[in-house]
């Protein structure tokens, strides 16, 4: 399974693949925060906060994910090597925890140049270095929880077909009925007080949110376990049915 881990990294640093996710990431995220004169730029938003940058960032992972995971099992089916691969010493398990390892790790790649903006904001607050750093850093546990469950998500939407196009909306998809759609619908209150109850709960939105204020409640970390759990598990199945 390590051997598929470091084969799936070095398959997107040996394109252009990984240093054009993390490139674009950086490039957008900076620009929305830094230059762009809109409600996430922290300058024109008054505090040494990175609210705006964590309530941006879904967004964006949104699309980069799904585009960074829509070739996880497409290629594999497209080319034909699925077969050859279902065949080799490592069960589909391990085939599956590579796929999604290799994704992730990529994703932990390019959050990680973010810590600067951390440093800038530090400076910026007055006096400095006056920061909610509880904040900031469930902020970012709740991203990488996030990003696992998109991750998740866009393997198992890679599963499903061999065009990297319909993978990519698929997961998209599946991905924002999950981080908004749910949300949106508690907020309708069309389903009553017990609709609403489990709309909420099942909304990713809803979960990051808690974690972001900086407080870890074991239900939004199982939620968040479930949630990729779930996908990866349907994803075993869908190989299972291939196999």
């Amino acid at each position: 399974m390590l051997a598929l881990i470091k084969k799936e990294i070095y398959s997107f640093f040996a394109s252009a693949i990984g240093y054009l996710v993390i490139g674009l990431f950086l490039a957008i995220s900076g620009l929305f925060l830094w230059v762009f004169p809109e409600n996430y730029n922290i300058l024109d938003y008054g505090y040494a906060d990175l609210t705006p940058f964590f309530q941006l960032v879904p967004w964006i992972f949104l699309f980069l994910i799904p585009s960074i995971t829509m070739r996880s099992f497409s290629d594999e089916i497209r080319l034909g090597t699925l077969e050859l691969l279902l065949t080799k010493p490592i069960s589909i398990t391990g085939i599956i925890t590579g796929k999604f390892s290799g994704a992730f790790i990529l994703i932990v790649l390019a959050l990680i140049p973010t810590l600067v903006y951390v440093y800038g904001i530090s400076q910026l607050a007055y006096p400095v270095g006056n920061f909610d750093g509880g904040v900031i850093t469930g902020s970012y546990l709740g991203l990488l929880f996030l990003a696992a469950a998109y991750t998740a998500i866009g393997v198992f939407a890679s599963s499903l077909s061999e065009n990297q196009i319909v993978a990519f909306i698929t997961a998209i998809f599946i991905s924002f009925v999950f981080y908004f759609g749910f949300k949106a619908l508690a907020d309708l209150n069309i389903l009553g007080e017990t609709g609403n109850s489990v709309f909420t709960t099942l909304s990713l939105k809803q979960h990051f949110d808690s974690i972001s204020r900086g407080v870890l409640d074991t239900r939004d970390l199982v939620y968040f376990a479930s949630i990729s759990i779930f996908f990866l598990y349907l994803t075993h199945l869908r190989l299972k049915v291939k196999r």
